[in-house]
C-alpha cells in the first residue's frame, strides 16, 4: 500500500448560496490538491460531511471527483458508520473499482466495549474486498480505540492495513508504532501532531489543513519522511496558528473559511453545522494574507 505513504487530504464536499453541491468548486479542489503535490484523495470521509448528503449526492460528488481526477491519484473511499451491518451492506453494494482502500470510522456514539469494536470491524474486514484503514477519533466517537485493539485486527486480518490515528495523544500513536506489524501503517488524523507522528515513524497523515495549504503541507511531510527535520520544522511552525484556527469552531467549517479566502470555494456548510463566525474568519483571512 505504497499508495497511502505522504499526504493524504480529507476532501469537503462544497455548498452553494443555496446549500446545493457546488460541483464546480468540488473540481477546483480536486485539481488544487493534486497541482500541489497531495499524494492521494479521501472521498467522503467525515469532513466531507456525508451524513447530510442524500445518497444521489453522495453518488454524484464519487463521480465527479473520480472524473476530475482522471486516474492521476490514489482514491481512497469513506464508508463507516455505527450500525454494523448498514456498514457491510455499503461494501457490498458499492462499486469500488475507483478506490484503493477504504477508510472506516470506528463507530460512534453507541460507545461499544473494546471486543464490539474489534467484532465490528471483523465484519467490515470480511465484507470489504479493499483494503481497510481503521479511523480512531475519540472526540467525535466518544470512545478511543486502544492500541491493543487495533493491533489485535492489524495482526488477525490481512486486509486491515493502516489506522489513521487522531486521538490526539502523541504517545498513543507511538505504542502504535512501537508494537505494529511491519508493514502495517500508522497514519497521522491530527494535523498538529502529524509531523511528530512522522519523526517517530508514521507513514504520513490523512489531513484536513492539507487541502488549504497542500503545497507546504505536503512538502513538510515528504522533508519528514525522508528525515529533514530543520526543514519540515520550519514549515510545520509556519502553518501551525492555522491549524488551530480550522479547528477553532468545527471542522469543516474552518477549513471552508480558509477554502473560500483562496477562492477554491465556499465557506457554506449544512445544518447542524454553520459557517465561521465572522471573528474567526477575520483571523484565517489575516493569516493568508500574512502567509
Amino acid at each position: 500500500m505504497k499508495e497511502l505513504f505522504g499526504t493524504g487530504v480529507a476532501l469537503v464536499t462544497p455548498f452553494n448560496e443555496d446549500k446545493s453541491v457546488d460541483f464546480e468548486g468540488l473540481k477546483r479542489l480536486v485539481n488544487f490538491q493534486i497541482d500541489n503535490g497531495v499524494n492521494y484523495l479521501v472521498v467522503l470521509g467525515t469532513t466531507g460531511e456525508p451524513a447530510t448528503l442524500t445518497a444521489k449526492e453522495k453518488e454524484q460528488v464519487k463521480d465527479t471527483i473520480i472524473k476530475t481526477n482522471n486516474g492521476r491519484l490514489p482514491l481512497v473511499i469513506g464508508i463507516g458508520g455505527n450500525n454494523t451491518m448498514a456498514v457491510v451492506n455499503e461494501i457490498k453494494t458499492t462499486d469500488l473499482s475507483n478506490f484503493c482502500a477504504i477508510l472506516s470510522v470506528s463507530p460512534y456514539y453507541n460507545k461499544p466495549t473494546q471486543e464490539g469494536i474489534y467484532q465490528h470491524f471483523k465484519a467490515v474486514s470480511e465484507a470489504s474486498p479493499l483494503p481497510i484503514i481503521l479511523y480512531n477519533v475519540p472526540g467525535r466517537t466518544g470512545k478511543n480505540f486502544e492500541p491493543k485493539t487495533v493491533l489485535r485486527l492489524a495482526n488477525d486480518f490481512k486486509n486491515i492495513v493502516a489506522v489513521k490515528e487522531a486521538a490526539g495523544d502523541i504517545v498513543q500513536a507511538m505504542r502504535l508504532i512501537q508494537h505494529k506489524p511491519t508493514d502495517f501503517m500508522i497514519i497521522s488524523g491530527d494535523d498538529m501532531i502529524a509531523l511528530p507522528m512522522v519523526l517517530a515513524g508514521g507513514a504520513g497523515v490523512i489531513s484536513v489543513i492539507g487541502q488549504g495549504l497542500p503545497k507546504d503541507f505536503s512538502e513538510m511531510i515528504l522533508l519528514g519522511l525522508n528525515g529533514k527535520i530543520k526543514e519540515a520544522n520550519k514549515l510545520h511552525y509556519k502553518m501551525l496558528d492555522s491549524i488551530d484556527f480550522i479547528f477553532e469552531e468545527c471542522n469543516p467549517s474552518g477549513i471552508k473559511a480558509l477554502l473560500n479566502k483562496v477562492n477554491i470555494s465556499s465557506q457554506h456548510v449544512r445544518l447542524p453545522l454553520v459557517a465561521a463566525s465572522y471573528e474567526l474568519q477575520q483571523k484565517i483571512n489575516n493569516f493568508v494574507d500574512k502567509y
